[in-house]
Formats: structure tokens, sequence, C-alpha cells
């Protein structure tokens, strides 16, 4: 049974963020309770997977950047869609855990038709980083603080987040979510998506140690 705290966390209170619906769904990683957002400031409707009992500190938590390239149609271009069905099915492994699956996050916060672009001049021969500045776009835009608000409003306090990525922990940090760890979710490269990978390890800090004993 899925128990929700809809209690706000100590600190950091969501002033822009409601909760709308929520409703089982079934997928074949297991069921979720699907919880649905709409963030009054940006727009923007978030949509949240939560499984098991969520009332502990260090809960296991994924923060998920859209990405429709990835997630939905399966592009060897990255390892978003990879890293989604790893998380969901680490959640489901552990016995509980959220997913907050952002929306507006597409291409690092660009949008869809701008990543498209970014994605021709790397085919191109660009990395990920020149392709955006080329474009006069920022090389990352995405903002958590969302993410932290929805995670005030389920009652959680402190998180282990699965993720590669420095600023996703220091923004819940900022935001008043502890991090007791922060757990690695680490795709194996492909051919296609390598250069991308060591791209994110070398330009944006993501930390990828199994990409260290990959040579080109």
């Amino acid at each position: 049974m899925t128990k929700i705290d809809s209690s706000f966390g100590e600190g950091v209170r969501p002033t822009t963020t409601e909760r709308a619906v929520s409703v089982k769904l079934s997928t074949t990683h297991g069921e979720f309770l699907a919880i649905g957002y709409l963030d009054h400031r940006r727009g923007d409707e978030q949509m949240v997977l939560v499984y098991g009992d969520i009332e502990q500190d260090g809960v296991l938590t994924r923060l998920h950047s859209e990405c429709l390239t990835g997630d939905v149609f399966d592009s060897k271009h990255c390892e978003c869609g990879s890293q989604l069905s790893a998380a969901l099915d680490a959640i489901v492994k552990r016995g509980s855990g959220i997913l907050i699956y952002l929306q507006g996050h597409e291409g690092r916060g660009i949008g869809l038709l701008a990543k498209l672009r970014a994605m021709k001049l790397q085919s191109e021969g660009m990395d990920t980083v020149e392709a955006n500045i080329a474009l006069g776009l920022p090389v990352d835009s995405r903002d958590y603080s969302v993410a932290a608000e929805i995670l005030h409003d389920l009652g959680v306090r402190s998180v282990q987040l699965l993720s590669n990525n420095p600023r996703k922990s220091e923004s819940l940090r900022s935001n008043g979510i502890g991090i007791e760890s922060l757990v690695p979710l680490l795709i194996p490269p492909s051919a296609e998506n390598r250069f991308y990978q060591w791209t994110k390890r070398d330009r944006l800090n993501h930390h990828l140690p199994h990409l260290d004993v990959i040579e080109d």
C-alpha cells in the first residue's frame, strides 16, 4: 500500500506547486501511484510516480528530466531512456521510492526544437555544450526547485538520490531536502552515445567513473 503524508516538511514550503490528482498506474516495472502537480510559476504539469511506503528518511528518489527522443523513441544519442527504466526498476527492487518526471527540462531546458537543432550540430562534430553555445542558448537552465516543493508536499525530509549530476543534489539541499547519499545510475555507453557521456563527465561534472576505463 502506497502511503502519502500530505504535510509539508520543515523549512521550505511550497508556494507555487499544487497537487492536482492521484491515480494508480500499472506499468511493466510495477504498480505505482501517479500524482499530478501543477507548477503555477511556470505553467508546467509535473508527474510523480510513488512506489511503496515513502514515510521514511532516505527514500530512494530519482529526478528525471523529460527527454522525448530518449524516453519515448529510445534514441541512441543519449542514455536517458535507459536511465528512466533503470531508475524505476531500482525503486521497485528497493520496495519503495519516488520518481519525479520533470517537464520543461527538454534539452537541459532549451526545449524540443532547440534540442533537435543542437543534435544536428553535434552530428557535425560539436559536443553538446558547444552546440548549445553556438545556438546562443544556455548550457543547462534546468531548475529543480519544483522537485523540492513536490518532495516537501509528500512529506519527504531526506532522500537517497539516484543521480550522477551534482547540480541536482545541490539544488535539493538548498531547498531544504537532505541528501543521505548519492546512488549512481551508470549506463554502459554505446558507440552512439559514448562521446555524449564523456562530455557530461568532462564538461558538466557528472560523476561517471565507469567511463574512466573506456578509451576511444
